[in-house]
């Protein structure tokens, strides 16, 4: 009888997968509509730099630039669930930045014209399904997956119900704007990849941003001028004066300047101010740094802007009236990004529009 009972037991234990699992229909993400590329030819394509073509980068930058940060995809479908299945390479693990950001995924759906968040994914590091979201209402929704900002990733599968549809759309933003960058960039200290500052400016005003942050690399180096000069751009953003020190911005910023000139004639290139750090506030040392490289910035920034035409010199600010703002001193919060996508909106969409791009 126990031995009975037993076989029961089991049986209806191994008819549970089959009875109530909800089977899903994988597609590779690169399959679909990746945006915010600013190479869309690497060979991974979830790579933002084909390190195969370019050298010159540190170890850290080489590991930078093959990280997803700034790519979104595209893609409609009426399914009721979405679940992830993630192959990754290199990963990081930022003190300072949420797992979410780090090694997750951040779903935004369009309703009413606007971008709504729907459902982001806790860090996940090995080769799970994973449930973005699920109880939705089986209509079509446009939606934009964000992905992870420190990984890099082999494969991604977006996985739906097995009769819904999942299909490509068309890139939901306009132009293409590339943005090089530190970790201000990057997205350091943000909750979640939707909320870089870059990412915001796009979903806010429909401008594209292809997006090359890297945290504490973002020096003017000649290296990322060889590789900023080939992309397919109608204009350049540069957060630039971030990381570098006084005496790389003299010696740098100007064969630069010109490098890129040379490749993109004629096109509006956006250089920013670094914004404050709270961490100057009571360290004298960290603000006569501050203060030095700004300065140094602005006075080069002036002539750069009187010789070259089509430069621009614009001020962002990432602080907040009560100097709440930020994470660890240096970086801001995602309410501090809000603040910095916000405050260059009109300067940038006035300089674009000079140029016929709107």
């Amino acid at each position: 009888m126990k031995k009975f009972i037993f076989s029961i037991i089991l049986t209806t234990f191994l008819c549970l997968p089959s009875a109530f699992a909800q089977e899903y229909r994988y597609t590779e993400a690169s399959d679909l509509t990746l945006v915010g590329k600013l190479f869309p030819g690497t060979p991974n394509p979830y790579h933002r730099i084909d390190t195969v073509v370019y050298k010159g980068f540190t170890k850290a930058e080489n590991r930078q630039v093959r990280e997803s940060a700034g790519i979104a995809v595209a893609f409609r479908t009426d399914s009721k669930a979405i679940h992830i299945k993630t192959r990754f390479g290199e990963m990081e693990n930022p003190s300072n930045s949420m797992g979410i950001s780090a090694s997750g995924y951040d779903l935004y759906i369009r309703k009413d014209g606007e971008w709504l968040w729907a459902a982001s994914t806790p860090r996940n590091r090995r080769y799970d399904d994973v449930k973005l979201i699920s109880g939705m209402d089986g209509s079509m929704h446009e939606c934009l997956l964000y992905l992870p900002l420190f990984s890099e990733e082999y494969s991604i599968l977006i996985g739906v119900d097995k009769d819904a549809t999942l299909e490509s759309m068309e890139i939901p933003f306009r132009h293409r704007v590339g943005i090089f960058g530190s970790s201000f960039t990057h997205g350091v200290s943000t909750s979640r990849p939707g909320m870089t500052y870059p990412a915001q400016f796009a979903r806010h005003t429909g401008i594209q941003l292809l997006g090359l942050g890297c945290s504490g690399n973002s020096k003017l180096q000649p290296y990322f001028a060889a590789a900023l000069a080939d992309a397919s751009v109608d204009a350049y953003i540069f957060d630039s004066f971030s990381n570098p020190t006084v005496d790389e911005i003299k010696e740098r910023l100007f064969p630069f300047i010109e490098r890129m000139i040379s490749a993109h004639p004629g096109k509006p290139l956006i250089f920013q101010r670094t914004i404050y750090r709270e961490g100057r506030n009571f360290d004298t040392a960290a603000d006569k740094k501050e203060s030095d490289r700004i300065a140094c910035a602005d006075s080069l920034m002036a002539i750069a802007c009187a010789k070259y035409p089509d430069v621009y010199y614009i001020h962002p600010c990432a602080t907040s009236p009560d100097h709440e703002s930020s994470v660890d001193g240096i970086h801001p919060g995602d309410y501090g990004y809000t603040l910095w996508a916000r405050s260059i909106e009109a300067q940038v969409l006035s300089i674009l529009r000079k140029y016929g791009i709107e």
